[in-house]
């Protein structure tokens, strides 16, 4: 009985030691400085939502591709790190950077007072506007025009933001609530079914998407009225170092011509980076 009773004690102080340390490695990430462990173990990883065209997302090889693959690898390799792209759900973006799953969130990530009150984030190196897509045979020509029709928004996007934060400007206008997605990709399905009939996207991504699409003519992006918005990189605010380090490597990608040729392979001449422009 003795032994039986020693045993459940020994078995409790072990559950409640590892329950501590479990609770100690997911919160040291967010407590402490983190570059020169990053530095030494010469990988950083980078939260993404993979289906994010152009930022980031997937060829049908299965290789990874985008603006900000190429824009982060570009920065870290002039600190001689690897960059390790881990997808995540984007809805999840702030928990998996904070409980210490990723380093970092580097995908079209909009600058929000919400966001900043869970993230520090990089000097801004592109600016982005969030648009209404459309197909032309719905003749909407305005957000006026989408009265009682559906519209859709990813999860914990910028655009699903704008929609509730000024609701004036199309959420009053619609048939009930917007319809949320997982990924842009299943909500352009929607679209082109016209299970929804608009879709709130990034300018960014809505450019892109239409032009490489099989008939480019069969859409129609829609400009709002919506905030102008920029894109940062996400840290954890302990990550004071490798700010500093993402801050100080996209001023010398501006100025040696790096960002400008990474503009240029993504965007054409379209790309709004206030990089370039403070040079």
């Amino acid at each position: 009985m003795k032994k039986k009773i020693w045993l459940g004690m020994v078995m409790l102080l072990c559950t409640v030691m590892l329950s501590g340390c479990g609770v100690t490695i997911g919160q040291r990430a967010n407590h402490v400085d983190n570059w020169h462990r990053i530095e030494k173990r010469g990988y950083v990883t980078v939260g993404l939502d993979d289906t994010f065209v152009p930022m980031g997302f997937r060829e049908k090889s299965g290789k990874l591709v985008g603006y900000d693959i190429d824009l982060a690898r570009a920065v870290f390799k002039l600190y001689g790190v690897r960059v390790s792209f881990q997808p995540i759900d984007w809805n999840m973006n702030a928990t998996e950077l904070n409980n210490g799953t990723i380093d970092l969130i580097w995908n079209g990530y909009s600058k929000t007072p919400q966001r900043e009150k869970k993230v520090a984030f990089s000097d801004t190196y592109l600016s982005n506007d969030q648009e209404l897509v459309t197909m032309r045979k719905n003749n909407i020509k305005s957000f006026a025009d989408m009265k009682g029709k559906v519209v859709g928004a990813q999860t914990g996007s910028s655009g699903a933001n704008d929609i509730n934060q000024f609701p004036k400007l199309l959420k009053d206008k619609i048939s009930g609530q917007p319809v949320l997605y997982d990924s842009f990709t299943n909500a352009f399905i929607d679209l082109k079914a016209n299970r929804i009939q608009g879709l709130i996207i990034d300018s960014t991504y809505a450019g892109y998407y239409v032009n490489h699409e099989s008939d480019p003519k069969a859409y129609r992006i829609v400009r709002g009225n919506f905030p102008k918005e920029d894109f940062g990189v996400g840290l954890r605010k302990s990550d004071k170092t490798m700010r500093r380090k993402i801050n100080r490597g996209l001023k010398i990608l501006a100025k040696n011509g790096t960002l400008n040729k990474i503009n240029h392979k993504w965007f054409g001449d379209n790309a709004d980076s206030p990089l370039l422009k403070n040079k």
